[in-house]
């Protein structure tokens, strides 16, 4: 085949007005509609994100849960946490506390 045979079928194929709407529509769905190729990006970029977060938040929860395992189970843990935390004390003790500079 020769080029302006080749031409020719492009120019019939493209100027056929079904495979236009065809390429319009294409293009918006692609491009400019909701599901767009960059909202699909910006949704899964969320996703990742949101996945980490909840990792993140159920490792925590599963370290709490021992530490309070251990809280009920130990009472020297329990006095140890209450003179940190809250900083209790006994009637005789008295209470330094140090702020370190970072």
């Amino acid at each position: 085949m020769d080029k302006s045979k080749i031409k020719s079928i492009l120019i019939k194929t493209f100027s056929n007005k079904f495979v236009i709407s065809f390429l319009i529509f294409f293009f918006w769905i692609f491009f400019f509609d909701q599901h767009s190729i960059w909202e699909r990006k910006e949704y899964k970029s969320k996703i990742e994100a949101l996945s980490k977060e909840k990792d993140y938040y159920l490792y925590q929860i599963k370290k709490d849960k021992n530490r309070i395992h251990e809280l009920k189970t130990n009472r020297e843990n329990l006095e140890k946490f209450a003179r940190e935390q809250y900083l209790m004390k006994k009637k005789d003790e008295d209470i330094f506390i140090i702020i370190e500079k970072e």
